[in-house]
């Protein structure tokens, strides 16, 4: 109940903070780019309930595009303002709208697409045992660097030891991804 209650003031706050970027992104977009101004999707909820996930949209409109293929910044269907706004990870800010109607959480596993959930163990679908997040640990340990694997052990990390400290320890460290890049906070593997 806490979570839920910071997660409602936090994203108050958060859409009267970034509502001046909010418009600043639309314009952009539509100008340069047209519309449609927002990326939806169909993710993976708490409980695995299907929710639409919402995102600035990034890229260029191809519909033969493979939604599950890790896109990079150099990736030539990533539009100029998408290439700001995604390394500013500006992109994920309608995710606070998703955040408000309570299909995710500020803090959480990042939700993956509905057919991900069949090829989960037993363990990794204790990532579904809550909300999916805007950040998590793994977005703050080389998110995109990392494999499958790597994300959801993180995923599984977070859960055992979720609380609001942790919340917001990885709050102040996205902050700091966001400033200062994301090859920053790559962690090296470790040797066994």
């Amino acid at each position: 109940m806490i979570k839920r209650l910071f997660d409602v003031v936090v994203s108050l706050i958060a859409i009267i903070i970034f509502l001046p970027v909010f418009v600043v992104v639309v314009v952009l977009i539509l100008v340069t780019d047209g519309r449609p101004i927002f990326y939806n999707q169909e993710r993976l909820g708490k409980d695995a309930r299907i929710f639409e996930f919402h995102k600035f949209r990034s890229m260029t409109n191809n519909p033969r595009r493979r939604v599950d293929q890790q896109v990079r910044e150099s990736d030539p269907e990533v539009t100029a303002v998408g290439r700001v706004i995604r390394r500013l990870k500006i992109d994920e800010l309608p995710q606070i709208w998703n955040v408000l109607k309570g299909d995710m959480s500020i803090v959480g596993p990042r939700p993956a697409l509905p057919k991900y959930l069949e090829m989960y163990t037993p363990r990794q679908q204790r990532r579904l045992d809550v909300r999916g997040g805007i950040t998590c640990l793994a977005q703050i340990n080389g998110s995109s660097h990392l494999s499958w694997d790597e994300r959801i052990e993180y995923d599984i990390e977070y859960i055992e030891n979720q609380s609001l400290r942790l919340d917001l320890k990885i709050i102040l460290k996205t902050v700091l991804v966001v400033l200062l890049g994301e090859k920053r906070f790559i962690k090296e593997p470790e040797k066994r």
